[in-house]
C-alpha cells in the first residue's frame, strides 16, 4: 500500500514541479492568439473553456490503454509502478505537452505536418501513413472492445452486432459534426463517469486494505517475461503513448490561451497515470497473487478483470458504474481517432473541412476500411497497434526535441525519453513475432546501432535548421490580440 500511495503522490508532485519546469523551458506566450481564434471555422477551430478542454483531452487520450495495459502489466510486478510514474512524468506528459503546444504555435497542425516541418520533407508521407494506420487501428479496436463490454454488462440481451453498429453510428456523427455539438456536450458527462469509477476503485483499495505488493528486491519482477523491451509495449497509455500525439491537435484548435496548456496537456496525462496506477494495483492485489491474475487473464482477458475488480470493490451498483466508466474510455478515444484521421488526411490533401461534403469524402472510406478491419482477430490488431503506437511516440518526442534545439532551449527533456524509446522500438520489431524474429541478443545490437545512426542524422538536421533560423511557428502578425 505504501508503494501505491507514494506513487500517486509522486505523480501529483510531478505535475507541480517537473510540469512547471517543462512549461518554463517551452516558454508560454500569453498574448499570442491561438488557432481557436485565428482560424475559427465553426467546425474544428472553436474556443472552449479550460475545464471542457481538459475533460475532452483526458477522454481522448485515455482509451482502454490505462486500464487494460496496466492490468496486463501487473504480471511484471511492482516494477510496473516505476514505469508508470517515471514514464508519465518524464516521457508521456512531456510528449503530450510539447506536441500540444507546438501544434498551437503552428495553426493546430497534426503530427505529420509537424514532422515534415521539423524532421524533413521525407517524413511527410511516412508519418501520414503511420498516423492514419494507427488511428484506424485505434478506431477499429475501440469499436469492438466497448461493444464486447456492453454485451457482457447486458448479459447478452442485445446482440453484439447491434452494439457495434450503434457505436459506429455515434463515431460517424462525432467525426462529421462540429466539435462542440457532440464531443463538447457529452464529454463532461462521460468524464464524470470515468473519474467517479476510477476514484471509487482507488478508495475501495485503500479502505478494504487490499494487499498491494510493495516494491522490493524479492518481488521487483516476479514473472519470467523480460522487462526490456516488453513492459514498454504492454503499458503504453498511462506512461507514454504516441496515440496522444494524434489527439492533442484536436484540443490545440480549441484552446483559448497558451497558459492553459500545462493543465490541459501535461495535467491530463498525469491524471491518466493515476488511473493506470489504480488499475495496476487492483490487478496485482485481488486475485491471490500473479498466478491467479494470469489464470483469469487467460480465461477472460482484461475485460474479466475489470468486471471482477469493479464488483469486488464497489458492489453490484457501483461495479456497474465502474464498468460503464471503462466502457466510456474506448468510446471517447475511438470517436476522436476517426476525427483525427479525417483532419490529418484533409491536411495532407489540402482539403478545407468547413463543408459537410468535404468531410464525407474523407470519412466514408475511413469507416468502410474500419468495418473490414473488425473482422480481423483483436489480438493481431493489438500487437500491431502497440508497436505503431510507441513508434509514433518516438517521432513526436523527436519533433519536440528538434523544436527546442532550434529555439536554443533544453532539448534533452524530450530527446532523452525519445532516444530510450527509439531503442526499445527498434529492438522490439527486430525480435517480435510480428517483426523480423531475430534472437534477442542480435535485436539489442540492432537497437543500439539503429538508435546511434538516427541520432547522428537528428543532430545533423538540427544544426542545419538552427543555422538557417528555421521558423518555429506560423506568423500571425496580422492578428494583433486574442479575441
Amino acid at each position: 500500500m505504501i508503494t501505491f500511495l507514494a506513487s500517486i503522490a509522486l505523480l501529483i508532485v510531478g505535475y507541480f514541479t517537473y510540469g512547471k519546469y517543462v512549461e518554463k523551458v517551452f516558454g508560454v506566450k500569453e498574448e499570442r492568439a491561438t488557432p481557436a481564434y485565428v482560424d475559427a471555422d465553426g467546425v474544428d477551430y472553436i474556443p472552449m473553456s479550460t475545464k471542457k478542454n481538459s475533460l475532452i483531452q483526458l477522454l481522448n487520450i485515455a482509451g482502454t490503454g490505462p486500464v487494460f495495459g496496466p492490468i496486463m502489466g501487473a504480471l511484471y510486478g511492482p516494477v510496473a509502478f516505476i514505469w508508470i510514474v517515471v514514464g508519465c512524468i518524464f516521457a508521456g506528459a512531456v510528449h503530450d505537452y510539447l506536441t500540444g503546444m507546438i501544434s498551437i504555435r503552428n495553426k493546430g497542425a497534426h503530427l505529420p505536418e509537424l514532422a515534415t516541418k521539423f524532421l524533413g520533407k521525407a517524413m511527410k508521407h511516412v508519418v501520414n501513413a503511420f498516423a492514419v494506420l494507427l488511428l484506424l487501428l485505434v478506431g477499429t479496436v475501440f469499436v469492438s472492445t466497448p461493444a464486447s463490454l456492453l454485451n457482457l454488462l447486458l448479459d447478452g440481451k442485445v446482440a453484439l452486432g447491434i452494439l457495434i453498429a450503434a457505436i459506429f453510428i455515434y463515431y460517424i456523427l462525432a467525426t462529421l459534426l462540429p466539435v462542440d455539438k457532440i464531443i463538447g456536450r457529452l464529454y463532461p458527462w462521460f468524464g464524470a463517469i470515468l473519474l467517479i469509477s476510477a476514484v471509487g476503485i482507488g478508495i475501495g483499495l485503500i479502505v478494504k486494505g487490499a494487499p498491494i505488493p510493495e516494491l522490493s528486491l524479492s518481488n521487483f519482477h516476479p514473472d519470467n517475461a523480460p522487462i526490456f523491451p516488453l513492459l514498454f509495449f504492454t503499458i503504453t497509455c498511462g506512461a507514454l503513448s504516441g496515440f496522444h500525439a494524434t489527439q492533442t491537435p484536436i484540443i490545440s484548435r480549441t484552446t483559448q490561451k497558451e497558459s492553459q496548456g500545462r493543465k490541459i496537456f501535461y495535467g491530463m496525462m498525469i491524471a491518466e497515470g493515476i488511473i493506470a496506477m489504480i488499475w495496476a494495483a487492483a490487478a496485482m492485489s485481488l486475485f491471490d497473487g500473479y498466478g491467479g491474475l494470469q489464470e483469469l487473464l487467460a480465461a477472460g482477458g482484461p475485460g474479466a478483470i475489470v468486471s471482477e475488480v469493479s464488483t469486488l470493490m464497489l458492489g453490484a451498483f457501483g461495479g456497474t458504474l465502474a464498468v460503464l466508466g471503462v466502457i466510456v474510455l474506448p468510446i471517447t478515444s475511438g470517436d476522436t481517432a476517426f476525427r483525427s484521421a479525417r483532419m490529418i488526411i484533409a491536411e495532407y490533401i489540402n482539403m478545407a473541412q468547413k463543408k459537410m461534403s468535404s468531410r464525407l469524402w474523407i470519412a466514408v472510406p475511413l469507416f468502410a476500411i474500419s468495418v473490414v478491419l473488425t473482422q480481423i482477430d483483436f489480438n493481431i490488431l493489438w500487437r500491431y497497434f502497440s508497436w505503431a503506437n510507441q513508434a509514433t511516440a518516438v517521432i513526436a518526442l523527436f519533433v519536440g526535441a528538434m523544436y527546442l534545439y532550434i529555439a536554443k532551449k533544453n532539448y534533452w527533456i524530450s530527446l532523452i525519453p525519445g532516444t530510450f524509446m527509439l531503442t526499445m522500438v527498434i529492438t522490439y520489431i527486430l525480435n517480435a513475432q510480428i517483426g523480423f524474429r531475430l534472437p534477442m541478443d542480435i535485436a539489442w545490437y540492432g537497437g543500439f546501432a539503429g538508435t546511434a545512426i538516427l541520432l547522428v542524422l537528428f543532430f545533423r538536421q538540427a544544426k542545419k535548421l538552427r543555422a538557417a533560423n528555421h521558423p518555429l511557428e506560423v506568423d500571425i502578425s496580422n492578428y494583433n490580440k486574442v479575441a
